[in-house]
């Protein structure tokens, strides 16, 4: 054999006897325990909220129409302007309006006159006949005269307020604080003729402005118990603060007052109306908006966990939770409202569990795992 090939030979033997003594000294060691966070459920008074959708609407809208017949005279606003109760929107032509209250006017004074001669002629019968001068059928012609001039009067009189009301008719003017709508008619156009109204245009209040929105069956059952437990009615619900959020605005930034309530449930739809008002100066809100109303209970204690911590599977929700001997168990729950990046359980937990809250893909039901325990921060409310 020739030197190189002894020297291989050699190596050869050296390299299978180090890598007998490698397996003889290897055995498996099992990976450590996944880390994962836990928390205890934190304890905080939450108010339970009632929650539901409605619209906009307003306190007062209402169709301007012509009470006279006659020519439209002037037009006062701008479409879609925002106006002050009492100021002159339409006028229609009030001349032969003014004529006529001249002339009730002028008849009242007639009317007048005739009834200082008819009580004078009365009064010298009634003298007469007291004296046993007159006649009775001469005073009893006085009595009337004078009793018709009296109605004579007061017809005159009636005719003459209605000539100043159909007066004051001709000039159309904003009956609230509101935004005017678009004229329907135009300067010298005929309006108040035939049977129907002419509308002039449409006016509508925005401040305040109301929201109705509806509570199901289920909901006004389990506040009518709440208040009933109290020694409440509906009636102590009338004033309570009531929050309000638009389609793209986060939470509920608006507030109003709760200021009815249905008397009687809808059977086509089992629910129950209600209404809030609400302040509307910068007329932010506008009618037919779709809205999200929240209404907040008294507060009582709650268990919270993250959102995070929530899963979902064919039984429900459910959360992961570390037993005491650090086992995964998966527990179902019951959630409840959301509060900021908390989730109120309101069943299914109690307030010694360690809830998994981070590393939630690391913990496998009925696996051990290494918990590092957090503490969870309070939810602002």
């Amino acid at each position: 054999m020739t030197p190189a090939a002894v020297a291989r030979t050699t190596l050869f033997l050296a390299i299978g006897a180090g890598l007998s003594g490698c397996g003889q000294s290897n055995q498996y060691a099992a990976p450590p325990p996944p880390k994962v966070e836990v928390a205890a459920p934190l304890e905080q008074d939450v108010p339970p909220y009632f929650e539901s959708t409605g619209n906009t609407a307003a306190v007062n809208a209402v169709d301007l129409v012509a009470r006279v017949q006659g020519f439209v005279q002037a037009i006062s606003y701008t479409d879609g302007q925002y106006v002050k109760q009492g100021t002159s929107l339409f006028t229609i032509e009030p001349e032969p309006y003014k004529l006529k209250v001249e002339a009730a006017k002028a008849t009242l004074t007639s009317a007048q006159a005739t009834l200082t001669q008819a009580q004078a002629e009365y009064q010298r019968q009634a003298d007469l006949v007291t004296k046993q001068i007159a006649t009775q059928s001469n005073y009893d012609k006085a009595l009337a005269a004078r009793d018709s001039a009296q109605a004579d009067v007061q017809s005159a009189q009636a005719s003459l307020q209605q000539a100043q009301i159909n007066l004051s008719y001709t000039n159309v003017a904003a009956p609230f604080d509101g935004v005017v709508s678009a004229r329907l008619v135009s300067i010298g156009e005929l309006v108040g003729g035939g049977t129907t109204p002419t509308v002039l245009s449409t006016i509508v209040q925005l401040d305040p402005i109301w929201v109705n929105f509806t509570a199901n069956e289920r909901d006004v059952l389990a506040v009518r118990a709440a208040l009933a437990a109290r020694g409440e009615t509906t009636a102590n619900l009338l004033g309570e603060t009531v929050e309000i959020g638009l389609a793209n605005e986060t939470g509920y930034p608006h507030k109003g007052k709760l200021d009815y309530i249905a008397p009687t449930v809808n059977p086509a739809t089992g629910t129950l109306g209600a209404r809030a008002t609400l302040e509307n100066a910068e007329r932010t809100l506008l009618p037919g908006y779709f809205v999200r109303v929240r209404i907040a209970g008294r507060p009582r204690p709650q268990l919270l966990v993250p959102n995070i911590a929530l899963g979902d599977s064919q039984s429900g929700r459910y959360v992961l939770v570390v037993n005491k001997d650090n086992v995964v168990e998966q527990r179902t729950v019951q959630p409840g409202q959301v509060v900021g990046e908390l989730r109120v359980i309101e069943s299914g937990l109690t307030k010694d569990d360690r809830v998994v809250v981070g590393g939630i893909m690391r913990a496998i039901p009925g696996e051990k795992v290494e918990p590092q325990t957090q503490t969870l921060t309070p939810a602002a409310q």
